[in-house]
């Protein structure tokens, strides 16, 4: 794809957060202490990109960086760790993020049976992502028990294991794996599999799972002062759960584990899909809630994009101060078929919101047009170096903060060529 850009008056957004103690000194699990940095490696897959890329300046400058030297930046966070090869929230996966360089590190975080805080996509997906039911004794306990799919009726393999059918001592004895399942699957060992063809189980052998309260330990633990994006997963099962724990007491535990750890708040970015939660950290937490991240995911149909946009505005009023949209929200297409900034992107530079948006390297293959985080500029994406010209537009036009990433070398080395670190 050849795609021109159009630049306009926004300016980036990138500055360093101040007065942040200094983080321990560096430490990387079996590490005799004598490294002092961490060596970050990103791998073939930014040069491959590149290389994909179609003639151009933008081509001409990242290939320009190829040999680095390359560091970690906070324009990179790591989702769910870098689950396009690794099972995601794993430690190996979240390992993997961190060597690749980005500067902040996600959990999702749902709850166990016994209330206790652990790192997961969703509340229940412990039957896609775990090896749950390979395990009778608590394959039993699934909110829906594995069922197979039936051919001559037409019905769908199913199943759905929660992270609240399960405590946490059950919990930790679970492997992690790739997010997937085979819905035409009729037993257990099939349902297990299903990993797209673009990701890989190579490194899909036990991931160890971790709890919240881990996550911490391990990211504050490399004393590489790296920062942390803890999204509260929105349940599904019924709150309050068991008549008592409500949606307020999940978000302030949520808090309670930094504070706890000794975090400093301006190196905690929480996250929600759900703005009361946003505003409860604004109102009983400022101090982590004029960091928090409303994940908006209203521009997901036409009419929600509108009242999305409209609304932004209010949302600034009431003290929201970073919002993350999908990226596809982000950009449209110009009459010359070139990627600019969308009428949400600039409505929120206008309310002045910094911007952090997700994901990238979640789509596979963009031959095709790239599927959802394209959608609004489908039509002049075409091969998979198309990824740096949407990033470019992204970081440069719309003037995003930092963008989520499921392999997070690829936005690291963007990151370090275009001087945002």
């Amino acid at each position: 794809m050849r795609v021109a850009t159009v630049s306009i008056a926004s300016a980036l957004a990138f500055e360093l957060v101040s007065a942040i103690p200094a983080p321990s000194p560096f430490r990387w699990p079996g590490n005799p202490n004598n490294q002092k940095t961490l060596n970050v490696q990103l791998g073939p897959r930014p040069y491959y990109l590149v290389n994909n890329m179609d003639p151009g300046p933008l081509k001409d400058k990242l290939a320009s960086c190829s040999e680095g030297p390359f560091r970690t930046t906070d324009f990179s966070i790591s989702h769910r760790g870098a689950p396009l090869q690794f099972p995601e929230h794993t430690t190996e996966s979240l390992l993997a993020g961190v060597r690749m360089g980005a500067g902040v590190m996600e959990c999702d975080v749902a709850f166990t049976k016994d209330k206790q805080l652990v790192c997961r996509h969703s509340h229940c997906d412990l039957h896609m992502t775990t090896n749950i039911l390979t395990k009778p004794d608590l394959a039993a306990k699934c909110t829906k028990p594995f069922t197979p799919a039936d051919p001559a009726k037409g019905t769908p393999a199913s199943a759905s294991c929660c992270t609240s059918d399960i405590t946490l001592a059950e919990f930790k004895t679970l492997c992690g794996k790739m997010e997937a399942n085979d819905l035409t699957a009729t037993n257990v060992t099939q349902f297990l599999r299903g990993t797209p063809p673009f990701r890989t189980d190579l490194y899909s052998t036990c991931g160890t799972l971790m709890t919240h309260k881990e996550f911490i330990s391990i990211v504050d633990g490399l004393g590489l002062g790296l920062k942390f994006t803890p999204e509260l997963k929105t349940p599904t099962v019924k709150m309050p759960f068991q008549g008592t724990y409500t949606q307020q007491q999940f978000a302030q535990q949520l808090v309670d584990e930094y504070k706890a750890a000794g975090i400093d708040p301006r190196r905690v970015y929480a996250q929600s899909f759900l703005i009361d939660d946003i505003f409860y950290w604004i109102s009983k937490e400022p101090a982590f809630g004029q960091q928090a991240m409303f994940l908006d995911e209203r521009v997901d149909t036409a009419a929600g994009y509108t009242n999305a946009t409209a609304s932004i505005p209010e949302l600034a009023r009431r003290g929201l101060r970073i919002i993350a949209p999908p990226m596809f929200a982000l950009t449209t297409v110009d009459a010359q078929k070139r990627i600019v900034p969308s009428e949400y992107a600039i409505a929120a530079k206008k309310a002045g919101l910094e911007i952090i948006t997700w994901t990238i390297e979640r789509s596979g293959l963009l031959r095709t047009g790239g599927g959802y985080y394209y959608d609004y500029v489908k039509e002049v994406i075409n091969n998979d170096g198309d990824m740096y010209t949407m990033l470019d537009v992204l970081a440069k036009q719309v003037g995003i903060k930092a963008i989520f990433s499921d392999w997070p070398a690829t936005v690291t080395y963007y990151a370090n060529c275009m001087g945002l670190c």
